[in-house]
C-alpha cells in the first residue's frame, strides 16, 4: 500500500482489487484454473509465473483474506487454513520432523493441547509444557533438538499474560522461531510483529470472522525471523526463496500434500467480518470490564478472573502490551459444578456454547466440555476446575448482559 493507514482504514482496504470493480471481494468457489496453453499452466507449477492452479494450494478468494491478514498484522504474507487447528498445525509441521522438540506454555487452548500431547508425539516430536509466565522454565527447556517456542497472547481460559517480548529475545537468542496465537486479542489489540513474534497464527472462526459463520485459521509471518540463519534441515530446498522460505514450504508442502486450505466462501465470509474488527473489540473489551466489575461483588461468585481487573495479577503486564484493553473473555467461579449448571440454565440472553469471539455474548463450562478428556491435573494445570463458567462477553448493551447474569445468579 502506497500509504501507511491506521488500523481501522486497512481493514477496509482491498490491496487486491477484482477485475471487475466488485467492492466486496467475490468467491472464485472452484477446484482448478483453466489456462489457454500448456506451456502457461506449466510456468505456473514451477513457479515462474504468477496464477492459480487448484484451490488447495490457492484461490483468488483466499488470497483477498490472507492479504488483508499480513497487512493488518504487519507481516510480509499469509496463509488461510481450514480452521484455527488446521493453522497451528500447518505451522508447527513445517518446522518439525521425528525426533524434534518443541517448548509451549502450559495454558494452552484444549484442542492445542491435545495435538501437543497426543498427535505430536505420535509422529516422534516432544513438546515439553513449560509455566506460561515464567522465563526460566522456557530457558531451562531448551535443547539442541528445540525447533521452535510456543505460546497464546492470553491463556484460555486461564488468562494468564507472559512477557511475550522477553519471551521473544530468549527464543531469538537460541535462533529458534517464536510462534503466537493471537487469537483472542486479534491484531488490533495486540501487534505482535512489534514485540518480536515471527509467526502469528489466528482461528478466524472466532474475533476475526465475529459472526460465527465460518471456520478458518490463518498464519502470519511477520519478517522477524531470518530464516537464511536458520539449520533446520527442513528449510533447505526453501532458502533460494530468502525471506519467504517458510511461507513457501508451508504453501508448496504442507499445502499441496495435507490439504489444510481454507474454504473460499469462508475466506469471503472472513473478508466480510474483519471489516467491522475495531469496532466490536472496543464493545467486547468495554462490555467485558464492566461484567467483571459488576460479578466481582455480586452474591453467589466466588472468583472472577479477568486481566481488565486491578486483582489480577496480569493486570499490570496486560495494561503494557495491550494499551489498557483486556480482551472479551472472562471466567468465574461459583460455588461449585451443580451450582454453575444451574446458572447456565437460568441465563437467558447469553448462549450456552463453546465458541468464542462472536458478537453474541456466549457462556460454556469448560470442565464437562471442552477439556472433559483430560485428567484432573491437567485440568487444574491449564486452569480448568468444576466451578469454573467461561463468558465470551459480547457486543449486546452492557447493561442487558450485566442483568441477565444479575437474575440467572438471584435463582442460585
Amino acid at each position: 500500500m502506497s500509504k501507511d493507514y491506521q488500523f481501522e482504514t486497512k481493514v477496509l482496504l482491498n490491496k487486491n482489487k477484482d477485475e471487475k470493480g466488485a467492492v466486496s471481494p467475490p468467491i472464485y468457489q472452484t477446484n482448478a484454473f483453466e489456462y489457454e496453453t500448456a506451456e502457461e499452466l506449466e510456468k505456473v507449477f514451477k513457479g515462474r509465473a504468477q496464477g492459480y492452479n487448484y484451490t488447495r494450494v490457492s484461490n483468488p478468494t483466499n488470497n483477498q483474506f490472507e492479504e488483508k491478514m499480513k497487512e493488518l498484522e504487519n507481516g510480509i504474507g499469509a496463509l488461510g487454513t481450514a480452521s484455527g487447528m488446521a493453522a497451528i498445525a500447518t505451522a508447527v509441521l513445517g518446522l518439525v520432523e521425528a525426533g524434534d522438540e518443541i517448548i509451549a506454555g502450559n495454558s494452552l487452548f484444549g484442542g492445542t493441547y491435545n495435538f501437543f500431547k497426543k498427535d505430536l508425539k505420535q509422529w516422534g516430536v516432544k513438546c515439553s509444557f513449560v509455566e506460561t509466565t515464567e522465563l526460566e522454565e522456557y530457558r531451562q527447556a531448551i535443547t539442541p533438538k528445540t525447533k521452535l517456542i510456543y505460546l497464546e497472547t492470553v491463556g484460555n481460559p486461564k488468562l494468564d499474560i507472559p512477557d511475550i517480548k522477553k519471551l521473544a529475545e530468549l527464543a531469538h537468542k537460541h535462533n529458534l522461531p517464536l510462534i503466537l496465537d493471537n487469537t483472542l486479542m486479534t491484531p488490533y489489540l495486540f501487534q505482535a510483529k512489534d514485540y518480536g513474534v515471527d509467526i502469528v497464527v489466528h482461528s478466524t472462526s472466532k474475533f476475526i470472522n465475529g459472526s460465527s459463520n465460518s471456520i478458518g485459521g490463518v498464519i502470519i509471518d511477520t519478517g522477524n525471523f531470518n530464516w537464511a540463519e536458520t539449520d533446520n534441515p527442513l528449510l533447505a530446498e526453501y532458502l533460494k526463496f530468502g525471506p519467504f522460505a517458510y511461507l513457501a514450504k508451508l504453501r508448496q508442502d504442507i499445502f499441496r500434500n495435507l490439504g489444510p486450505v481454507a474454504s473460499p466462501f469462508n475466506s469471503f465470509l472472513n473478508n466480510l467480518g474483519v471489516e467491522t474488527l475495531p469496532l466490536r473489540m472496543e464493545k467486547h473489551c468495554s462490555n467485558a470490564l464492566e461484567l467483571a466489575n459488576f460479578l466481582q461483588s455480586a452474591a453467589g461468585v466466588e472468583r472472577v478472573n479477568y486481566p481488565g481487573l486491578k486483582s489480577s495479577p496480569y493486570h499490570k503486564l496486560a495494561a503494557e502490551q495491550f494499551d489498557n484493553h483486556f480482551g472479551g473473555l472472562l471466567t468465574f467461579e461459583v460455588e461449585n459444578k451443580e451450582q454453575a449448571f444451574k446458572l447456565i440454565n437460568k441465563l437467558e440472553l447469553a448462549r450456552n456454547l463453546s465458541n468464542l469471539g462472536d458478537l453474541r455474548t456466549l457462556v460454556v463450562h469448560p470442565e464437562s466440555t471442552i477439556y472433559h478428556s483430560l485428567s484432573k491435573d491437567e485440568q487444574q494445570q491449564l486452569g480448568v476446575n468444576p466451578a469454573l463458567i467461561r463468558v465470551s462477553v459480547g457486543i449486546e448493551n452492557q447493561d442487558d448482559i450485566i442483568l441477565d447474569f444479575k437474575e440467572a445468579l438471584a435463582a442460585l
